[in-house]
C-alpha cells in the first residue's frame, strides 16, 4: 500500500508451534462448592441458573480424550481454590485427588498441562473475610497456590498465575465482591502475589513457563497494561494473550460485550494480528501464546450471516500465521474451549467445539460442531493450506491496536481474489 513496507504472506507456524484447548473449573465441573461465584448465583444476579453445568468433574475423561484426538498438544484448566481448600487451613484430600487424575489423563493422552491457578473464583470463607478487600486475602492466596504448585511440580506444566487480573476486577466490581473503592487494591494485590508464586514455580518447577493472561481490548490496552502486565513484565515467561474481538470503523459491534451478547458481535479475524503485532512491538522480549480464542454462538443457533466455527477457527489461525510471518513471536494457541459452559452467568453464549445442552438435556450429550473437523485439519496442516483466503473480509481502519492498524494495515490477501465478507 502506498509506500508503506509490503507484507509477508504466511509460511506456517512452524514444527514447535503448540495446539491447544481449554476449560476453566468453576464454568465446566458442576456442582460447584461454596465459593464467591457460589453466592453469585444465590444472590440472583446471573441471567440463568447454573444447573448441572457441564460435569467436567465426571466426565473429564471423555473431554480430554475428545481434546487428545484433535491432535492437541496443551489442555488447559484450573485448580480450583474453592474445592482444594474448603475451610480454612485444610485441604481436601479427595479434590486434589481428582485433579491428580486429570493431570494423569492429559498426560497419558501425550499432552501437556496448563494449570490456571485463578480463575476469578476463591472459597467462601474468603468472601466472608472480604475477598480481595481483605488484606490477607494475598497470604492466604499464595499458600493454597504454593500447595497446588509443589503437587504438580513435576507434570510439565505451564502455569497461568492469574486468569485475565483486569475483567476479573470488573466481574467482582458487578457482582459485588468489591467496590469501587478497594478495585486498585485488589490489583495491587494481584501484582504482588503473582510476582511471588512467579518466584516459587521457579524454585519449585525450574523448567516451567508462567504467564499471567491479557485480555484484550481494542483501544484501551495502553490504560489496561498499566495496571497489571507492565507491573509483572519481568515475571513473565511469555504474553498470555486472550483476542476475541476487535474494533473498527466499519464494526463497532463489540458494545454487545457490556451486556454479555457476545453472540451478536461480529467477528474480527484480523484483529488477532495487530494485537499479536502491538505485544510483539511492546514487550519484544517475549514470546506470545494465545491462552484462548473463541467464537460464541447464539444458544447453539447458526449465526445469520452464515459465519461458521470452522470459519473463525481457519481465518483466526490465518492471521496469526500472517503476524508470525510479520515478526510476532507467536508460540502458541488455545481454543476457548473444548465444550460449551456456564459463562458467568448465562450459557446462552456457547464456545464449545463440543456443545452440551447443559439445561435442557439430562445425558449432557458432546455434540461435535463443525469446528472438530477444522481444527483437526488445522493442527494436522500445521495451519491453514497454501492459498488460503479467510472467509471475512479485513476490517476498515482497523482499531485493535491504532494507529498502526490504520497507517499500515496488511495488503488484504495478497495475490487477489479472496472472499469479500462472511457468509457464502
Amino acid at each position: 500500500m502506498g509506500g508503506q513496507p509490503a507484507h509477508a504472506e504466511p509460511t506456517g507456524l512452524g514444527a514447535g508451534f503448540e495446539w491447544g484447548v481449554a476449560t476453566s473449573g468453576f464454568q465446566s465441573e458442576g456442582t460447584p462448592p461454596d465459593s464467591n461465584w457460589s453466592r453469585y448465583l444465590s444472590s440472583g444476579k446471573t441471567h440463568d441458573p447454573y444447573g448441572p453445568g457441564p460435569d467436567f468433574r465426571h466426565r473429564y475423561r471423555e473431554d480430554i480424550a475428545n481434546a487428545a484426538a484433535l491432535g492437541v498438544d496443551v489442555f488447559r484448566f484450573s485448580v480450583e481454590w474453592a474445592r482444594v481448600q474448603p475451610t480454612p487451613g485444610a485441604w481436601d484430600e479427595a479434590e486434589f485427588a481428582y485433579y491428580d487424575e486429570v493431570i494423569e489423563e492429559i498426560r497419558g493422552h501425550g499432552m501437556k498441562p496448563m494449570i490456571t491457578l485463578d480463575h476469578w473464583v476463591y472459597p467462601g470463607w474468603i468472601a466472608d473475610r472480604g475477598g480481595w478487600a481483605d488484606a490477607d486475602t494475598p497470604a492466604r492466596w499464595l499458600a493454597n497456590a504454593e500447595r497446588v504448585v509443589a503437587r504438580y511440580a513435576d507434570a510439565g506444566a505451564d502455569w497461568i498465575t492469574f486468569n485475565e487480573p483486569t475483567v476479573f476486577v470488573q466481574k467482582e466490581l458487578t457482582f459485588g465482591g468489591i467496590s469501587p473503592a478497594t478495585a486498585p487494591q485488589m490489583l495491587d494485590r494481584m501484582v504482588a502475589a503473582h510476582r511471588s508464586i512467579y518466584d516459587t514455580i521457579h524454585r519449585l518447577d525450574p523448567d516451567a513457563r508462567v504467564s499471567s493472561n491479557v485480555s484484550y481490548i481494542p483501544a484501551a490496552m495502553g490504560a489496561v497494561d498499566a495496571v497489571f502486565a507492565n507491573r509483572v513484565r519481568d515475571k513473565l515467561d511469555f504474553l498470555g494473550l486472550d483476542y476475541y474481538y476487535g474494533v473498527s470503523l466499519d464494526n463497532l459491534t463489540a458494545a454487545n460485550a457490556v451486556t454479555d451478547a457476545f453472540y451478536d458481535i461480529r467477528p474480527q479475524p484480523d484483529g488477532i494480528y495487530h494485537a499479536a503485532l502491538y505485544y510483539a512491538r511492546k514487550y519484544p522480549e517475549l514470546p506470545i501464546y494465545v491462552v484462548e480464542n473463541g467464537m460464541p454462538a447464539d444458544n447453539g443457533a447458526p449465526r445469520p450471516d452464515g459465519y461458521t466455527r470452522a470459519d473463525h477457527l481457519r481465518d483466526h489461525v490465518y492471521w496469526l500465521t500472517r503476524a508470525k510471518t510479520d515478526g510476532a513471536d507467536v508460540i502458541g494457541y488455545n481454543y476457548w474451549s473444548i465444550t460449551d459452559n456456564y459463562e458467568w452467568g448465562t450459557y446462552r453464549p456457547r464456545f464449545g467445539l463440543y456443545t452440551v445442552d447443559t439445561l435442557t438435556d439430562p445425558a449432557l450429550t458432546r455434540r461435535p460442531t463443525d469446528g472438530v473437523a477444522a481444527y483437526r485439519d488445522l493442527i494436522a496442516a500445521g495451519g491453514v493450506p497454501d492459498g488460503y483466503r479467510p472467509v471475512m473480509a479485513p476490517a476498515f481502519c482497523s482499531l485493535v491496536s491504532p494507529p498502526q492498524s490504520c497507517l499500515n494495515p496488511p495488503d488484504p490477501w495478497s495475490t487477489g481474489s479472496g472472499s469479500t465478507g462472511a457468509g457464502r
